[in-house]
């Protein structure tokens, strides 16, 4: 016979009703319940009637997440750090990439049909409007990651702006002079504030880019960091340190260094953003800047389920530090802030 509530409850230790919360993802449970609950249920194999739980409560325990540009290595860590938050709260998580046409209309139908309690987007810009106008007119809505200044739905980003300050300030400190960007369409509020970043931070230090250094490519991908910084290297006076808006860019970068026989760190210096897991191989050895993404998860998903459950307070605005992670791509020298 299939596992019950009860089972769960036994073999945890606690009440139904407490599972109950466990399942609902109800805030007040204590860290140490919850893990016991959880466990109980995967051990017995324990699936709760998605049917009757809705009925109960007129929700139906799924979370739709709206993302894109899954070839970035970043989207799928995103979602699963997502998952695992979501998990943890007893919901399940539906995935829609609206690179595919229809993925747009699906979690619109979704929303429609009652089969959804809220929505966190990790790719929204401007352009998206419709579908997020679409979408919260029927459920909560959360952003993670990029955010729109203007929505009024709770957003939780990193500061990407401190980020690109301290790569410039990197830079300026480390005495590199021939400074190149690789940056991409200005959309994403990410790409906006970390290059607004960099560029403020080159300026507080008299530093600047030369024109010809700086090259916007049209999306992001490996084989467009890599024509880009072949470009940059083959100017008469090619840069000695190039920043790279995020990982895929510098990857690409730090091949087209390699396929031109430039030794990196010695003559160029590279550096990435997101620290995605590859930044950190040893064919790469990329400098980087860390998102907390498991924070930004943590915060998106705590705010979308207080909405779900009714909380009416004031728009939040999360805004999360990053790290500068140093590694061989720029002779690993630390980097110092600035005193006050």
């Amino acid at each position: 016979m299939s596992a019950t509530s009860r089972d769960v409850a036994r073999l945890a230790a606690v009440s139904q009703a407490t599972v109950s919360r466990v399942l609902a993802g109800h805030p007040g449970v204590q860290t140490e319940t919850r893990d016991r609950v959880l466990s109980a249920i995967r051990n017995l194999g324990y699936r709760p009637n998605a049917a009757a739980r809705a009925m109960r409560t007129s929700r139906t325990g799924s979370i739709g997440v709206v993302t894109a540009r899954l070839a970035n290595p970043l989207y799928p860590e995103m979602l699963q750090v997502l998952s695992r938050e979501l998990t943890r709260a007893g919901r399940h998580m539906v995935v829609w990439d609206t690179d595919d046409d229809r993925g747009g209309s699906a979690a619109v139908d979704a929303v429609r049909a009652g089969s959804i309690d809220g929505v966190i987007f990790t790719t929204a810009t401007a352009e998206t409007a419709q579908l997020y106008g679409a979408l919260t007119a029927e459920v909560p809505v959360a952003l993670m990651n990029r955010v729109v200044p203007h929505w009024g739905c709770d957003q939780v980003e990193s500061d990407n702006g401190a980020g690109g300050r301290a790569v410039g300030a990197y830079f300026a400190q480390a005495d590199r002079r021939r400074i190149g960007l690789i940056t991409g369409p200005l959309a994403p509020s990410t790409i906006r504030n970390r290059e607004d970043g960099f560029l403020s931070a080159l300026a507080e230090h008299g530093h600047g880019i030369a024109s010809g250094w700086l090259v916007r490519v049209g999306h992001f991908s490996h084989s467009t960091g890599f024509g880009a910084a072949t470009r940059l290297l083959e100017l008469a006076s090619p840069p000695d340190a190039i920043f790279c808006v995020n990982d895929v860019l510098a990857l690409g970068a730090r091949d087209a260094a390699r396929v031109r026989g430039i030794p990196v760190p010695e003559a160029l210096w590279l550096v990435g953003y997101d620290d995605i897991e590859m930044a950190s191989w040893p064919a790469f050895d990329l400098t980087t800047v860390r998102q907390p993404l498991t924070e930004m998860a943590a915060s998106a998903v705590r705010l979308l389920l207080g909405r779900i459950d009714g909380d009416s307070a004031g728009r939040e605005r999360v805004l999360l530090p990053n790290a500068l992670v140093v590694r061989g791509s720029t002779a690993r020298q630390a980097h110092e802030a600035p005193s006050d």
